[in-house]
């Protein structure tokens, strides 16, 4: 609590900001910063107590600004599991925009398709996850000042703005699915068989964030809305060829304009 109260007084200070959305933008997927009126704007490495991104197409700042006229803060790159960080840093950010005055966090995600009706570029808004990293953000002692021993998680996304979302889709002719994503920690992908028992365990898409992220945000009563970017299709047979880094981020690329516009509606209306 020391560290989260002292990161959150120096971004109050230097900002004088009281956001009412938070947005963490996933690989490729940063180009909903070019319609922020980009207010103030901080390296994380400049950021007390904040981790630094080290993965490609993560640029590493922290966005203040107007959305449509709505006050914003946007992680331009997030931290992952992987990278070495323990589950409480890779959430740390989610605590600071908490303590900063959000009410809604919106996230979103490069993933790779599991249900075999999906194609790559589509876009999933998601209805729940499965957790499977080997770690929990809120083991541990209990931050009281920030939420429950036990958080409920009946409703991790949103029901009211996922289906505000889907007619947002519908109205501009945005293909779209809902569907369950299923986190792990990477950074290895999958292998044949962990695909095959992610589609048997009911998951429609995977990646390696966003579920610890929500389960904090949760924690702390924050509304949670997410989107993956179907960015490429899950090798469910040996021998299928699999997918590079940059193919992630190009098609990535193609779709951002899509969710770019759902999150924009969406935050419009909050």
């Amino acid at each position: 609590m020391e560290k989260i109260k002292k990161t959150t007084e120096f971004l109050k200070e230097k900002t004088g900001f009281t956001p009412e959305a938070g947005i963490i933008l996933g690989s490729g997927l940063g180009g909903l910063i070019k319609s922020i009126d980009v207010k103030h704007s901080f390296e994380y490495s400049d950021i007390p107590n904040f981790p630094v991104s080290t993965v490609e197409g993560h640029d590493g700042k922290l966005i203040f600004g107007l959305l449509d006229g709505k006050k914003v803060v946007a992680m331009q790159g997030r931290f992952h599991y992987y990278e070495g960080y323990s589950m409480q840093q890779v959430v740390f950010p989610i605590r600071i925009m908490k303590m900063l005055g959000i009410t809604h966090l919106f996230l979103s995600n490069a993933a790779g398709g599991l249900n075999r009706s999906f194609r790559v570029g589509d876009l999933m808004i998601i209805k729940d996850h499965i957790n499977m990293f080997p770690d929990n953000p809120l083991k541990g002692k209990n931050l009281d000042k920030l939420g429950t021993r036990f958080p409920e998680m009946g409703e991790a996304y949103s029901r009211d703005l996922i289906e505000k979302a889907k007619n947002i889709a519908e109205s501009n002719n945005i293909k779209y699915h809902t569907g369950v994503y299923v986190g792990s920690s990477g950074p290895t992908l999958e292998t044949p068989a962990e695909y095959r028992m992610f589609r048997i365990l009911g998951a429609d898409s995977t990646g390696m964030s966003t579920v610890p992220e929500v389960i904090a945000a949760r924690h702390t009563g924050l509304t949670c809305f997410g989107i993956s970017v179907i960015t490429n299709m899950a090798v469910f047979d040996e021998g299928e060829i699999g997918t590079s880094h940059d193919e992630v981020q190009n098609a990535a690329g193609e779709a951002e304009p899509k969710m770019t516009l759902i999150f924009r509606e969406l935050i419009k209306n909050l």
